[in-house]
């Protein structure tokens, strides 16, 4: 009996031991308070319903804090449906901490909401660490959040559907069918709602909402209630006090205005419920929901879809002066290959910066191409300017790293990048902040111009002498020159757009790339139709099967691109030429960049739509950084193709400004210093 009951006592001592660690791993695992919470909501049905009326599990109290039962109160029957009367009054948002990635002092109109809900017994489920802290979007408008995620009550047809309930998203230019500016719903009354499933636990923090972008209409709503949901069925309101909480909506159709939840809730859906509109329009709407998902380690689906980088970057956002030091510190540590320079200065009188990356900096090398890449003409497409900055990073470290791809590219190439050509613009943006500044906050410069299509149309010139045969005075086929009218001082012609002519005037560029924003594909000249009054009409190039092979390399090597499973980012869908197309077949502008570029020097000039959205959160650059790696690097790549080499006189010296045209394609070229350098 002494030997059984040594052994029993034994056995009992190594069960407590078990259970101490287990209870020690458990403690460590749960160590962090969202996991907590996370793992309490994946355990139990999120409203157990023990009375008629919603009901919540409680949460564990937090040090020092007695447990409360978190209860829903009774939900209120509808009220009839009135006209809005003045709504109230709103205000800026204040300066306190601003969420990660974002200005404190945005653009758009944040509402004011009572914190009563964060102390009263009938309130919503919300967070232990209930403390006001940012959270980024879930990725209505970058796309991340899929059609299928998006559900409405009614809506008015297709085009009009929940799945065009995005912030920004733009109606086509006939606001047809199949692609209309915003979810609609079907009936204009209190029971209409839209919806996103998160597809797991989420902390919602806020809604930024706008109004329908219309030509022609006026739809937007005015307030609305906000109700979270565990299985799409049992919902609560969100209370201010022991009420429904009424936000205030929109004041117009375009600015978009965020409204921050009085406490964090978490939960997997959450629907807006409109509760009044604009006189005389409809109930429609475009939306963003800010959000932090919850840990979930179980859930291979989500881990094995998010995306990772391994190159230790600068992920953020710059300001002016960020751009600057940033640029000084690459410079720093790799000056045997760069050279900071400016073309000149903005409205404001910021300089317009440049970076030289070649083993050779601030010499141009017999041979060697000169190659450049131009971001930030449309200052709120600021996509393309982090990701110059990025690829700045990117060069000089994998050079130190002796990258054998890296080295020959910076050794045979002359790399120039401006990483932001409209610095006035930016500014105005980046105070507005990554999902307050709407789709044109800082499109412009200063003065109102929008830099891309504000070069002189040389295209004109060039077909009309071609219609006249050439009478009474020929018209060479390059080098057009620039009217003497664009030149005074009165044109209305940017002081930027004077000086990126006068810096592809001064450097003999053989490829170049401008990275824009809103879309996602890689256009190429011509971008003027051809045909008078046509808004859209294929006008290629002579050299047209060179830019379509230019802008396939650039396309096909992203991401995305070429994905034929993606969702179109507006209206058009760019699948039917790989993520390419010309640019007149897209939208006819007159003046652009891209044209001018091929009359008026030998470089052959794309435009490259880097995403959809143009602003994207901070959290998502590493991301976007990994969608546009290989490509930026591969189109570099491709100013080594073609034909180069040295048009020399009978005494061996190179002949300057001989031309130089091939059978068969109707565009010349001429060599710099008796240099050529041609595709």
């Amino acid at each position: 009996m002494a030997r059984r009951g040594a052994a029993a006592l034994a056995l009992a001592l190594a069960l407590l031991a078990v259970a101490l660690a287990g209870a020690a791993a458990q403690g460590a695992a749960v160590e962090d308070p969202d996991y907590y919470v996370q793992e309490i909501w994946s355990r139990e049905p999120y409203y157990a319903r023990l009375e008629p009326e919603p009901f919540s599990p409680p949460l564990p109290a937090g040090p020092g804090e007695e447990e409360r039962k978190l209860r829903a109160s009774e939900p209120r029957p509808p009220k009839k449906a009135t006209k809005p009367k003045k709504a109230p009054k709103r205000e800026k948002l204040a300066p306190e901490t601003p969420p990660p990635g974002k200005k404190s002092n945005r653009k758009g109109v944040k509402t004011k909401s009572s914190e009563k809900a964060a102390g009263d017994d009938h309130r919503v489920p919300v967070a232990r660490d209930a403390v006001r802290e940012g959270c980024p979007p879930l990725g209505l408008e970058t796309l991340k959040i899929t059609d299928f995620q998006l559900h409405a009550s009614t809506s008015k047809r297709y085009g009009l559907g929940a799945h065009r309930g995005r912030l920004n998203i733009q109606a086509g230019i006939n606001e047809n069918d199949f692609y209309d500016g915003a979810w609609c719903a079907g009936r204009n009354d209190l029971h209409q709602w839209i919806e996103v499933d998160a597809r797991r636990l989420t902390k919602f923090t806020g809604v930024i909402t706008q109004g329908r972008n219309s030509l022609w209409l006026s739809d937007w709503v005015t307030s609305y209630k906000v109700m979270v949901s565990n299985d799409s069925h049992t919902w609560v309101t969100v209370k201010n006090g022991s009420g429904d909480m009424i936000f205030e909506g929109n004041r117009e159709k375009e600015i978009p205005v965020l409204n921050e939840l009085p406490v964090p809730m978490v939960a997997r859906y959450i629907r807006i419920n409109p509760q009044s509109w604009f006189d005389n329009g409809s109930i429609c709407m475009r939306m963003e929901i800010l959000g932090c998902p919850l840990p979930d380690p179980n859930n291979y689906y989500h881990r094995r879809n998010e995306m990772t980088t391994t190159d230790d970057l600068d992920f953020k956002h710059h300001s002016y002066k960020e751009m600057r030091q940033l640029m000084k510190v690459v410079n720093e540590m790799c000056s045997n290959i760069t050279r900071i320079y400016n073309i000149g200065k903005s409205h404001q009188g910021l300089k317009l910066y440049a970076v030289e990356i070649s083993d050779h900096p601030g010499e141009h090398e017999v041979g060697e191409p000169e190659f450049h890449y131009i971001a930030g003409a449309h200052g709120n497409e600021v996509l393309g300017r982090e990701l110059m900055l990025l690829l700045l990073q990117f060069l000089c470290q994998e050079y130190l790293a002796r990258n054998s791809r890296i080295v020959r590219l910076v050794e045979e190439t002359r790399i120039h990048i401006i990483p932001s050509l409209n610095p006035d613009g930016y500014e105005k943006a980046y105070e507005g902040g990554s999902e307050l500044g709407g789709w044109s906050l800082g499109r412009w410069t200063h003065d109102g111009i929008d830099i891309n299509n504000n070069f002189p149309d040389l295209n004109t010139l060039l077909w009309g002498a071609e219609d006249r045969q050439n009478i009474p005075r020929k018209v060479p086929n390059h080098y057009i020159a620039i009217p003497e009218w664009f030149l005074s001082e009165n044109a209305t012609v940017a002081v930027e757009t004077r000086a990126v002519i006068a810096w592809m005037e001064k450097i003999p560029f053989v490829l170049g790339g401008n990275l824009q924003g809103g879309e996602l594909v890689v256009a190429y000249p011509y971008d003027m139709a051809r045909s008078t009054w046509q808004m859209q009409e294929h006008t290629p190039t002579p050299d047209d099967h060179v830019f379509r092979w230019l802008a396939y390399a650039y396309a096909s090597t992203h991401r995305l691109m070429t994905d034929a499973r993606r969702r179109v980012c507006h209206t058009e869908d760019f699948q039917k030429e790989d993520g390419t197309v010309n640019g007149a077949s897209w939208h006819t502008v007159a003046g652009s960049l891209n044209d001018f570029s091929y009359l008026h020097t030998n470089c052959f000039e794309l435009s490259i739509y880097v995403g959809c959205d143009k602003y994207p959160h901070e959290s998502e650059l590493p991301e976007e950084w990994e969608n546009n790696r290989e490509s930026l690097i591969v189109f570099m790549e491709q100013v080594h193709r073609g034909i180069k080499g040295l048009v020399r006189d009978l005494h061996g010296k190179g002949i300057p400004n001989a031309v130089i045209s091939v059978e068969g394609v109707n565009h010349d070229i001429r060599t710099v210093m008796g240099i050529t350098g041609a595709f």
